[in-house]
C-alpha cells in the first residue's frame, strides 16, 4: 500500500524517455519524471521515494527531499498567498497549501509560520494547518521525570515558550528556565520537569539534577576562564543577570558549578573572582 506524503521504497518496472514507473503495489505504477531519476537507475533497481499527487490530482514519486512529511511538524516560509490560501516551500517543486481556514492568522508572503502537515482524506491531496493544537495529542502523556525529548518551539507568551513535545503533546518552557536564545521553529533536545494532572507538561532545556547540570556549566566556566587568562571577576554575589548573558545558567546553578569546581581543586573563589588553579 502506498503512502502518500510519505517515503515508500519501490520497484523500478519500465524506463521511459519521460521518466520510470515504480511499482506501487495492486498493479498501480507511479510516474517519477525523468529529472528526479538517479543517474544509472535500471529496471528492478528499488528506489527510497517520496509519493504526492500532482496539481492533476496523479500520484508522482520524486528524490526530492521535504523538509517534513505527513504527520510532521516543521517552520515553512510562505512564498505566494492567493485567493486559495498560502502556499509554502517545503523542499518539494509542488508548494504545500495552507488553505484560509487552517490559518490562525492571515499570513503572509516571505514570513514563516510553525505548521502540521496532514493528508486530507477526501482529496488525498497533502496540505498544512497553522491549527496546531489540533493535531496535538489529547491522551494522558507516558513521559518519566528527566526523560529526554525532542522539541519544537511552537509560542511565546507572557509566561515562556509552548512547545510541541516529540510531535505529539504540548509543553511549556517558562521563562526563568530558559538560558539560552530560542526561537519559534528551532527544533532542540528537552528534559520533562514534570507531567501535571491537567496533562500539562513542564519542560526544562537542561538535564535534571546536579550532576548532569552542572557538569555542562562547569565546562563552560572552564572554558571561559582559560579564554580570560585564568581569571574573571564574577562570583557568587554577581548579578544574576551578568551570569544569565555570560554562562546561560541560573545564578543557582552557577553557584553549584563553582561550588563544584572549586571542590574539585580546580578553581579558588575569591572576593572579586574566581581564579583557574
Amino acid at each position: 500500500m502506498i503512502n502518500i506524503g510519505k517515503y515508500n521504497e519501490m520497484e523500478v518496472v519500465k524506463i521511459l524517455d519521460f521518466g520510470i514507473y515504480m511499482d506501487g503495489g495492486d498493479g498501480l505504477e507511479i510516474l517519477m519524471p525523468k529529472r528526479y531519476v538517479p543517474e544509472g537507475t535500471d529496471i528492478g533497481d528499488r528506489i527510497n521515494c517520496f509519493v504526492y499527487l500532482d496539481s492533476e490530482d496523479r500520484l508522482l514519486a520524486t528524490t526530492e527531499k521535504p523538509i517534513a512529511t505527513v504527520g510532521e511538524f516543521a517552520f515553512l516560509k510562505v512564498n505566494s498567498v492567493n485567493k486559495i490560501g498560502a502556499f509554502l516551500d517545503w523542499g518539494v517543486s509542488k508548494e504545500l497549501l495552507v488553505p484560509f481556514r487552517e490559518q490562525r492568522t492571515e499570513m503572509e508572503e516571505d514570513r514563516y509560520y510553525l505548521v502540521h502537515i496532514y493528508l486530507d482524506v477526501t482529496s488525498e491531496r497533502i496540505a498544512a494547518s497553522a491549527k496546531i493544537n489540533k493535531f496535538l495529542d489529547n491522551i494522558p502523556a507516558n513521559y518519566t521525570k528527566g526523560q529526554e525529548v525532542d522539541l519544537i518551539i511552537a509560542q511565546k507568551t507572557d509566561l515562556g515558550y509552548k512547545v510541541i513535545v516529540e510531535s505529539s503533546h504540548g509543553g511549556m518552557i517558562y521563562h526563568n528556565q530558559i538560558f539560552r536564545q530560542v526561537n519559534i521553529g528551532d527544533r532542540l533536545k528537552g528534559y520533562v520537569k514534570e507531567v501535571r494532572e491537567d496533562g500539562k507538561i513542564d519542560i526544562s532545556l537542561q538535564p535534571l539534577g546536579y550532576e548532569n547540570v552542572n557538569k555542562d556549566v562547569e565546562s563552560v566556566i572552564l572554558s571561559e576562564l582559560e579564554k580570560n587568562g585564568g581569571f574573571m571577576g564574577v562570583n557568587d554575589s554577581t548579578d544574576p543577570e551578568i551570569i544569565r548573558a555570560k554562562f546561560n545558567c541560573s545564578k543557582k546553578n552557577f553557584k553549584k558549578a563553582i561550588g563544584g569546581l572549586y571542590r574539585q581543586k580546580k578553581i579558588e573563589i575569591l572576593d572579586n573572582g574566581i581564579k583557574l588553579i
